[in-house]
């Protein structure tokens, strides 16, 4: 084990000994409470294993949410993108920042209970923190150093860490792990300078830190897969990677990811166009006891840096899928069968897709927002067909494609509620220009294209709110705004929480899309939305700051004018 990290414990002192008490009896999180976690927690990345971003709790409702009031607030570091996800177990919020900070607040109140600050050295790096995981005593994280590790939920201590790379390798875990059965399980990127060994998802046992399995997202010489590379060398396959959160089905023990695109993105420099270059822009499904790739699904062969890393739902429903709203069905659905499904929208593209779960089948599919790289999906097959007139041969060469590389959908995450059976997406609508700048294998080129992003055409409206029916692909209701959306949360009260990059924080109403309270934070609501609830208060959390995303959209809304501060807010009824 290596020297511990540095932390600083601001132990509770007299003035508050009731909190200080509590904070030190929390309750060890099991397995069997994070399957089914009790209604005022928020124990992981989207409350979860199922990716639903859904909370029970309904003391916030329809007919009192214009009554919420800011509680507490908190900075929540410096530097980096702030697009953090708040934890909550028995009343204390524990807290992701950029930089590798963790922080651990009373709930209700917004004291500091303790701070955990990583100690990399020269390495520090201030980069994007999404999510932490809990279980035992323990909050686990995976490290910008490639590490991964366990500080104590009750004096933010270093409990465990172990390596998963060198530290010195360019593979930042930019969203943390969840933890199925006992397993630490978490994607990271993987850069070119990073090399190939850095492109994988690994295991880890949650108890002790142990690794139990890593599986490399890109094929080696020999292994299935190696063959949809044509003539690339093994060394020159790069960055498949799967920096967001995978999803997991407890009863049939697999993990769902998604993973990145390669580099450079157009196929031409990569071992042609007609190759599947696996396993980029595809969902994996994975043994949650070895690792093994048990399915896999492509949801696209890119040549515009077109992400499919983003959430998986993970929903048991009648597929029906309405002809007039669905545009590619598989003909075998008996239409109103139960099957579990594995939905959402994956990547960038802003297409829905439907699959089964169990055996990856394809089901339905159909896009949202404008876009033109898929002209067609084999209903029988799932084959996607791109749009060959977007297709790169050579240097210099230029197309207009929809949506942009920051995505018709990307990080900020959707929500699905059983209340209704809706889906609900924050959307952009964007387009680019992308231009080759190589016709070589030349990894300081990255994705070998330069990229500008525009609005979509017919509109000056960039963001979106999609409510989307799971069982029929149709769409509920369409909220349509100039600044684009990121992040939301569904509750049982009947509302869909979420922010945009102009820092407004709303509530909408999940069956009309009507907006039924709003306040404005002053940055871009960059973070992860949860609700909670302490002592039979509920409450809402969300924090603000500058992203990716929210930059490429603001840089395209000059008039709105929201700034860049990095803080916690927490709401509750009066």
């Amino acid at each position: 084990m290596k020297t511990p990290a540095i932390a600083l414990i601001l132990l509770l002192g007299a003035s508050l000994p009731g909190l200080a008490q509590d904070a030190r009896e929390l309750v060890p999180v099991t397995d069997e409470m994070l399957r089914e976690p009790a209604a005022g927690d928020w124990l992981m990345w989207r409350r979860t294993h199922d990716g639903w971003g859904y909370s029970p709790l309904d003391a916030i409702d329809r007919g009192n949410v214009d009554q919420l009031r800011l509680v507490w607030t908190h900075g929540v570091g410096e530097g980096g993108s702030q697009e953090g996800t708040p934890l909550v177990h028995n009343g204390v919020l524990f807290m992701p920042n950029p930089g590798d900070l963790i922080r651990a607040f009373d709930a209700a109140t917004g004291d500091l209970l303790w701070e955990h600050q990583r100690d990399m050295g020269e390495r520090t790096r201030r980069g994007t923190n999404r999510n932490l995981a809990i279980y035992g005593n323990t909050i686990i994280d995976t490290s910008a150093d490639n590490h991964v590790f366990a500080i104590s939920t009750e004096t933010g201590e270093l409990v465990w860490e172990t390596q998963i790379l060198d530290p010195g390798v360019s593979a930042n875990a930019s969203s943390g792990p969840i933890v199925a059965d006992g397993k630490i399980i978490a994607g990271r990127q993987c850069q070119p300078r990073g090399g190939q060994q850095a492109c994988i998802v690994t295991a880890h046992d949650a108890a002790t830190g142990e690794e139990i399995w890593r599986t490399s997202t890109i094929p080696r010489p020999g292994e299935p897969g190696d063959e949809t590379w044509g003539d690339v060398p093994y060394e020159e396959r790069w960055h498949i990677g799967t920096w967001m959160v995978p999803s997991y089905d407890a009863e049939l023990n697999l993990v769902y990811i998604g993973t990145s695109v390669t580099i450079p993105a157009p196929k031409f420099v990569l071992g042609g166009n007609g190759e599947q270059h696996l396993y980029h822009n595809s969902t994996l499904a994975l043994d949650a006891d070895t690792g093994e790739i048990v399915w896999y699904y492509q949801h696209l062969v890119d040549h515009w840096d077109l992400d499919h890393p983003f959430e998986r739902l993970l929903v048991d429903t009648a597929v029906a899928p309405d002809a007039d709203a669905v545009a590619w069905i598989n003909p075998s659905i008996t239409p109103g069968e139960e099957r579990r499904v594995l939905t959402g929208i994956p990547g960038k593209s802003g297409i829905v897709y439907t699959l089964d779960r169990e055996t990856g089948e394809f089901l339905w599919a159909r896009p949202t927002v404008m876009q033109n790289v898929v002209s067609e999906i084999d209903g029988s097959t799932g084959t996607v067909v791109v749009n060959e007139r977007l297709l790169y041969d050579r240097i210099d060469q230029e197309h207009l494609v929809c949506p942009g590389s920051s995505g018709g959908k990307n990080w900020p995450a959707g929500a699905y509620s059983p209340r209704t059976g809706v889906m609900y997406f924050p959307m952009q609508n964007l387009c680019m220009l992308a231009r080759t700048t190589t016709d070589e294998r030349d990894p300081s080129e990255v994705y070998g294209l330069r990229m500008v992003q525009q609005p979509a055409g017919g509109t000056d409206q960039l963001g979106t709110v999609m409510a989307i029916s799971v069982e029929t692909g149709e769409t509920v209701w369409q909220h349509d705004q100039r600044a684009g959306m990121l992040s939301l949360a569904a509750t049982g009260g009947g509302l869909v929480f979420g922010g945009d990059t102009n820092g407004r924080f709303r509530a909408y109403d999940d069956e009309s899309g009507e907006v039924l309270w709003e306040t404005n934070l002053g940055a871009p609501v960059s973070g992860f939305p949860i609700t909670f609830a302490v002592d039979g208060t509920q409450y809402v959390a969300v924090s603000t700051g500058p992203s990716l995303v929210a930059r490429s959209v603001t840089n395209l809304t000059p008039e709105l004018r929201a700034g860049d501060s990095r803080n916690l807010f927490v709401f509750a009824l009066p």
